[in-house]
């Protein structure tokens, strides 16, 4: 398992801005682009390019054995530095249990979103993705709380969702929840095929990012690398 960069922010330390129209605090690419986390987003960014885009792959799930890595934080920045360098990338935010992703972006919490288009036929895939800005990256918040979510993820109205987003952005990037919880991150990385595991220190445990390494695996979802904040 190849380790990235460090990354020495986690979400649960900042509180992002209410504004949609401008960078919040979640986004140090932006805020803080010569900081050493901001360098260490641009590195992972430079093997995600290697191993992906350039390689015709579409998708990456990014998962993490245990709540606090960091998951969303990665998964916005890790966007937007792609974006930034000209690719045309989708963050849709897959964790229906604690969503956010529309929260990074200063969306409101009742923003629809991924629960409210898996919920209700009536809700258009348009109706969901939102740009950002950030020129190249679109978003799909969570959307509202339900009691289902692992249902909705297993439907096949997400995998015609996912099908489409694959189709039209260069990267679609997936934001799950912890695999200690739920089998969420599992059912996604399944349909993705290409996983990225996000672990932090003193929070992650060795045997638990093995574990999860061996069930994405038995799932035939690569695992592109780990991330390790804190280190």
């Amino acid at each position: 398992m190849n380790m990235e960069s460090p990354i020495t922010r986690d979400p649960s330390e900042i509180a992002p801005e209410t504004s949609a129209e401008a960078p919040g605090a979640y986004q140090f690419v932006l805020t803080n682009p010569t900081g050493i986390e901001a360098e260490a987003i641009r590195s992972l960014r430079t093997r995600t390019m290697a191993q992906h885009v350039r390689e015709g792959r579409r998708a990456l799930t990014l998962c993490t054995p245990t709540t606090g890595s960091g998951c969303t934080f990665v998964a916005t920045n890790l966007a937007i530095a792609l974006a930034q360098i000209g690719v045309k990338v989708a963050l849709i935010d897959a964790n229906l249990r604690r969503p956010m992703v529309g929260e990074a972006f200063g969306l409101r919490a009742d923003a629809p979103g991924l629960a409210d288009y898996l919920s209700d036929p009536a809700v258009s895939d348009d109706a969901i993705l939102r740009e950002t800005h950030v020129a190249g990256l679109s978003i799909i918040p969570a959307g509202k709380r339900v009691a289902n979510p692992q249902e909705l993820l297993s439907s096949e109205r997400f995998r015609d969702l996912a099908g489409r987003m694959l189709r039209e952005f260069d990267l679609t990037i997936f934001d799950t929840p912890p695999t200690n919880s739920c089998t969420d991150a599992q059912r996604i990385s399944t349909i993705t095929g290409y996983s990225l595991i996000v672990a932090r220190k003193n929070a992650s445990y060795v045997d638990d990012i093995a574990t999860l390494s061996k069930l994405l695996r038995a799932d035939r979802s690569t695992i592109v690398g780990c991330v390790l904040n804190d280190f």
